[in-house]
């Protein structure tokens, strides 16, 4: 049986895809320190309100996040604390590694370049 096709591994595999993304990674590390508005986040990471919007719209289909509204703004914050129990152990990983993970050929960053998530 094909990878794609063991049941069970769809929804890792798209928890990871969801994960996957600089943009929303940075997202979550922001929301780790409290809620956030989308006018905060836009700010933070330089980006338009639509992209923003946009990688919000995925993490709360993931269930990643959720908001709660406050007369006319939208408070973004993490659904779930094991979210940060994973960034961490993922750095953990990084760190035993070597970060040997970005010199992956496939999944690697690019030299000169790094992608870091603290949570």
């Amino acid at each position: 049986m094909a990878i794609g096709c063991t049941p069970g591994v769809a929804p890792a595999v798209a928890l990871f895809r969801s994960l996957a993304d600089p943009t929303r990674l940075t997202i979550l590390r922001q929301l780790a320190s409290g809620e956030a508005r989308v006018v905060d986040l836009t700010g933070e990471l330089g980006l338009a309100q639509s992209t923003v919007s946009k990688h919000l719209a995925c993490l709360r289909g993931c269930g990643l996040i959720d908001f709660r509204i406050a007369g006319r703004q939208s408070f973004y914050a993490l659904t779930r604390p094991e979210l940060l129990d994973l960034l961490r152990s993922a750095e953990q990983l990084l760190a035993a590694t070597g970060e040997a993970v970005a010199l992956c050929p496939v999944y690697g960053t690019p030299a000169g370049s790094s992608v870091k998530v603290h949570a």
